[in-house]
């Protein structure tokens, strides 16, 4: 009798087709984790914009200028190269999902997947950076 250490075609073939079924089932759950990682991604963009625009704001103050920034752009807020004034680190500004894209100097977009854009005004007169329109715009800012 021929001892064998090897498997049979029957298991490999078993093997192929579990781990087919098993990939079948867990692929479409991975899917939303990035639309979530976006929403996420956006929800402390969103916090931190805001926090920027205060604090900027407080430092106008004890100068003894009332106003808020008239642009955020002019404040390098979607530099990306780490030399923001207003954000230590600036946002990157790109068109794929989960980055922002500056449309004008107080409109900017967000992208959550492949599809849903939401974009967002900035107020100079009041300092309010709100979503103005888009799917998402509750998970983002709520």
């Amino acid at each position: 009798m021929k001892n064998s250490n090897a498997f049979t075609m029957i298991e490999l073939i078993f093997v192929i087709v579990v781990l087919g079924i098993l990939s079948a089932i867990a692929l479409p759950k991975f899917a939303g984790t990035r639309v979530l990682a976006d929403i996420g991604k956006g929800r402390a963009d969103v916090a931190t914009i805001r926090t920027a625009i205060i604090n900027e704001r407080q430092s106008r103050l004890l100068l003894g200028d009332n106003s808020f920034i008239p642009v955020l752009s002019s404040a390098k807020l979607f530099d990306g190269n780490g030399t923001s004034q207003l954000l230590k680190y600036g946002m990157t500004d790109s068109t794929t999902s989960g980055n922002w894209h500056k449309v004008d100097d107080t409109t900017y977009e967000y992208r959550v997947g492949d599809n849903s854009v939401n974009t967002f005004t900035y107020t100079p007169a009041d300092g309010k950076f709100m979503c103005t329109g888009g799917v998402e715009c509750s998970k983002l800012t709520d």
